[in-house]
């Protein structure tokens, strides 16, 4: 169900989590939403909370305070568990297993298991039905992996850094695999990442963590549409922060670029381009980075 009346994939009101070794909070007044059917990039810093927010939501780990629901359910309940899959940075998979008994398993765990598609995946990547996991590189192991969680043939696939083993081919010929499959069953997937320059053909939501909370839940396309890079003047800087919102700026000498949030039109001898989705993270990321520069704040976006 990805209708206009369909529950959001990741819903999170006021959420917290702290973990009690480590003494701090991963995730603290976390509010964002991720509407269902899109692919949306989780990014941040590493420490940010994006493993941790991956695993409240596929049920691994149990908020502190607050609320998150997954396809509107409690992450970890029964509902949850057969429409949601989470593959972990681990991946964690028996060594021991051959191939087909690991897609066996699958088979035997899952209802809805589409054999089908998990051969297939496997396949692609060179792999015999034979070969022992423990024995697979670890790239291969990663499509093997990527393999179970797609042949459950979830509602939502939650991906913590998939393919950060992979080459460049095989990165693109999964993340075609990832889209096609959103396009054709309306998945909805959470994918984190810190490769930037791969979301900008394959994302079109963003959810930017930042010290354990939400900075950004948006549309990619409302991003690039009301955010420009602007060059000009370093002493107009405090007037385009009072028509404007300066997400990050860098002066050099006289002159300042800044990345902004347009609020109207654009006032005074500037020279306006338009950003890569790239850019815009990147200056969220930075945001608080300027000696004297607070962050920009909470910012989400609940459309649809």
């Amino acid at each position: 169900m990805t209708g206009p009346d369909a529950p959001a994939a990741l819903r999170a009101t006021g959420l917290g989590f702290r973990y009690r070794r480590r003494g701090g909070w991963a995730l603290r007044d976390c509010e964002f939403t991720v509407p269902g059917g899109r692919i949306a990039a989780l990014v941040g810093r590493n420490g940010a909370g994006k493993s941790t927010l991956l695993h409240l939501a596929g049920g691994l780990l149990r908020a502190g305070s607050g609320d998150l629901r997954v396809l509107g359910a409690a992450p970890g309940t029964t509902e949850a568990r057969t429409r949601v899959a989470l593959l972990t940075q681990d991946k964690p998979l028996y060594p021991r297993f051959t191939v087909a008994d690991t897609l066996l398993m699958g088979e035997k765990l899952n209802f809805s298991w589409d054999r089908t598609a998990a051969e297939r995946i496997v396949r692609e990547g060179g792999i015999p039905l034979h070969a022992r996991v423990g024995e697979l590189s670890p790239g291969r192991r990663t499509r093997v992996a990527l393999a179970l969680a797609l042949g459950k043939r979830p509602e939502l696939l939650l991906l913590d850094e998939p393919l950060a083993d992979l080459d460049p081919v095989a990165r693109g010929e999964i993340m075609a695999e990832l889209m096609a499959d959103a396009a054709e069953r309306g998945t909805s997937i959470v994918l984190s990442s810190h490769v930037l320059p791969e979301l900008e053909e394959t994302c079109d939501w963003v959810l930017v963590l930042r010290d354990g909370r939400a900075e950004l839940s948006e549309d990619t396309d409302t991003l690039r549409e009301s955010h420009a890079v602007l060059t000009g003047p370093a002493d107009r800087a405090d007037a385009l922060a009072a028509q404007h919102t300066v997400v990050h700026r860098r002066t050099a000498g006289r002159q300042v670029t800044a990345l902004v949030r347009r609020h109207g039109p654009l006032r005074g001898d500037w020279h306006a381009a338009r950003p890569r989705l790239e850019d815009i993270l990147i200056g969220y990321l930075q945001t608080g980075d300027e000696p004297g520069r607070p962050a920009v704040g909470v910012r989400t976006e609940a459309a649809a």
